[in-house]
């Protein structure tokens, strides 16, 4: 059986909620629960580390804090903090994210960044860049959650959490939310993680040695020989062949 044939059957599997529950966690199942863009973001930026703590932290969370004054906001979220990321980042990321609903929408931020330059990296860069300024707060945990602005492919960061939302927010299936429109879902590139970059190798879909944007780059364009319409279709069943270690 080809490479391509055996990823068909994985997705064709795979391709169902039922395959996210509670043995089976993922950070989407938070994320469809409100099926809001803002909130999504919440969720794809925490998705790093142990996926059963990364679940239990956004549950804790009270996302109608995202129409809450300022004082609301540090009050109620005093207690919370996950990994890198202090109770003052949560807080941070929140008025932030509110800030921004009050005066546009990630899809616009986005939108007209990469249309203008026709860039998926320059829309990301767009809505980070949007998100630091509306609320300068500087902490290494901080910076850490919300990403900083790229400019070069090599040896820079992969943007996975960034690349997963995009994902999220474009594809529109049994497993993506499809919430914005005008983004070509071809453009996308994958959201390289530990999981998917070993599989990636195991199954010569990937040559770069080095975990950065570039492999990610590199994978997304072997995997549109598959389906150029939607590269992305694959990143799922290669995500979870790579977690449970079928490969």
């Amino acid at each position: 059986m080809g490479i391509k044939q055996r990823l068909d059957e994985e997705v064709a599997k795979r391709n169902s909620l039922d395959e996210i529950n509670e043995d089976n966690l993922d950070p989407i199942m938070v994320a469809h629960r409100y099926n809001d863009s803002t909130i999504s973001l919440i969720c794809a930026l925490f998705a790093y580390g142990n996926v059963k703590q990364i679940v239990k932290f956004l549950d804790s969370l009270d996302f109608d804090l995202l129409q809450a004054d300022d004082v609301t906001i540090e009050d109620r979220l005093k207690n919370h903090y996950y990994r890198f990321q202090k109770a003052e980042d949560v807080v941070a990321l929140f008025i932030a994210l509110k800030r921004l609903n009050a005066e546009t929408s990630l899809e616009s931020v986005f939108k007209e960044a990469y249309l203008k330059e026709k860039n998926l990296i320059a829309g990301i860069n767009a809505c980070i860049s949007k998100i630091l300024s509306l609320n300068p707060h500087k902490t290494q945990g901080y910076n850490f959650l919300v990403g900083k602005v790229t400019t070069k492919t090599k040896g820079a960061g992969a943007l996975k959490r960034w690349m997963m939302y995009l994902r999220w927010m474009v594809r529109d299936d049994n497993i993506d939310m499809g919430l914005w429109t005008g983004v070509d879902k071809a453009e996308l590139i994958m959201p390289l993680d530990t999981h998917t970059f070993k599989v990636g190798h195991k199954l010569r879909l990937l040559k770069r040695k080095t975990y950065d944007l570039e492999a990610a780059i590199e994978l997304t364009k072997k995997l549109k020989k598959f389906d150029k319409n939607d590269p992305l279709k694959y990143d799922f069943a290669l995500y979870r062949l790579g977690q449970e270690k079928k490969i």
